[in-house]
């Protein structure tokens, strides 16, 4: 309920033909209000994708198998056709084609994807123009650092594919 003080109110026409109804109420008659606030600003990652320190938990596959099963199926229904560039793939499809190839994601960081193959290790990060490769020389084979690797999401999803899992 608002209480409002005598002093605050206009005084009411005499002749209510007279007055002006288009005309706003004094600014003093709301001394409460305020400006409604400005949106708040969305943060887009870019630049060189950072190393991760931590931990990943990857779950096994039959809790992954249980938990995203249907949703994750039907994400690969809806992907485009694999010639097609990656930039006209959605977030979901994308997810879910990663996941499709073995990719698990980051806990820290939802950008960042994780692959473990026998051959070698790898860390996949979604940049807002580039999606970038690093191949980990803490995984298996022998390489003497890690190999990064930048690809444009003007290719297509079957070229960034074949690259990707050709390794290092």
């Amino acid at each position: 309920m608002i209480a409002l003080s005598p002093s605050k109110l206009a005084p009411a026409p005499a002749n209510p033909s007279t007055s002006s109804s288009s005309s706003p109420p004094p600014a003093s008659f709301f001394p409460n209000s305020r400006k409604p606030a400005p949106p708040p600003r969305l943060h887009v990652r870019s630049g060189r994708p950072r190393a991760l320190t931590g931990t990943f938990s990857k779950s096994s596959p039959e809790e992954a198998e249980l938990s995203s099963a249907p949703e994750e199926d039907e994400w690969l229904k809806r992907l485009p056709d694999k010639t097609k560039p990656l930039y006209s793939h959605s977030l979901p499809c994308i997810e879910a084609w990663l996941r499709n190839l073995g990719f698990f994601q980051s806990r820290e960081d939802r950008a960042v994807w994780l692959i473990e193959l026998p051959e070698w290790h790898a860390q996949l990060s979604l940049d807002v123009t580039d999606l970038y490769i690093r191949y980990l020389k803490s995984g298996p084979g022998n390489l003497e650092k890690d190999v990064e690797r930048r690809f444009s999401y003007a290719l297509s999803r079957e070229d960034i594919e074949n690259a990707i899992l050709g390794g290092p």
